[in-house]
């Protein structure tokens, strides 16, 4: 019975591939591939000769049983197109899939862009909310950002280029004028940080013309700036975390932090509510 691996691979430079992820992607018995003729390029490189299927958003249905059937015969491999697969890429489904089949799942760790912007972003790296690619339409990508405006974490986006400018408005509308790291083209050519306040990142890429691949990783709501919860929005939440399970004190630390009250004042509500 086979392995599933899930290699990562290069987001640019193709000397960031490592050698167990060469190792692994010629001993498989196939590679399934998020674009077949991305990754040809990457395997002809490292002279790879294993099978080549896609394995994409639109046929992953159809390949789940082709690629388990494989994996009864020997090891198979997953790559993305760029970075750690199953990161904004259906490869969880296959995941989830290879798992419930009985197969083992192993990673193969290596490049992985939101964890590349974070780590030379300068902003916190202790606790951090990765939320993908930002809706398309404005009012969509509005309501996911006010979603997330009051969390204390480094938020952690991807973005086109030609909506790079647009969802910077937004976010400055919504979180205000917060520090931010815009990562472009990382480990690429034309690789480029820029760091500083939303407002000032809007002014520099509307001078330009952006392009190539962005993240962009936003400071939390600073603790002196989240507003206090009332006592029923505390309640409301100190008894879904009864319910679920959680010991007073458990609460009291997590809901201290996250509500502005002290832990002797959560504690004391807890204690009423039980």
């Amino acid at each position: 019975m086979g392995r599933l691996f899930l290699v990562a691979t290069p987001i640019g430079n193709l000397e960031d591939m490592s050698p167990r992820a060469v190792r692994v992607l010629r001993e498989s018995v196939l590679i399934a591939a998020e674009d077949t003729r991305h990754s040809g390029v990457l395997l002809k490189h490292f002279d790879i000769k294993t099978p080549l299927t896609s394995y994409f958003e639109h046929n992953k249905l159809n390949k789940l049983d082709f690629i388990l059937e494989k994996l009864s015969m020997g090891d198979v491999a997953l790559v993305s197109d760029a970075g750690t697969p199953a990161i904004n890429d259906p490869g969880y489904e296959l995941v989830r899939a290879a798992l419930a089949s009985g197969f083992d799942v192993q990673p193969v760790p290596g490049p992985s862009a939101p964890i590349a912007a974070l780590t030379v972003s300068g902003l916190p790296t202790d606790s951090f909310l990765y939320l993908g690619y930002l809706p398309n339409k404005t009012s969509e990508r509005r309501k996911s950002i006010e979603q997330v405006a009051s969390l204390p974490y480094t938020l952690i986006f991807l973005e086109s280029p030609h909506r790079l400018v647009d969802s910077l408005e937004d976010l400055f509308a919504i979180l205000g004028d917060r520090r931010i790291c815009i990562a472009r083209e990382m480990t690429k050519m034309y690789e480029e940080y820029w760091r500083g306040e939303i407002s000032r990142g809007i002014e520099y890429f509307k001078s330009k013309d952006p392009r190539g691949e962005f993240t962009l990783v936003i400071e939390g709501k600073l603790k002196e700036e989240r507003s206090l919860w009332t006592e029923e929005e505390l309640l409301k939440v100190i008894k879904k975390e009864l319910k679920a399970g959680k010991s007073a004190k458990e609460i009291s630390a997590e809901l201290a932090e996250q509500s502005g009250w002290n832990k002797k004042e959560v504690y004391a509500l807890i204690n009423q509510s039980k």
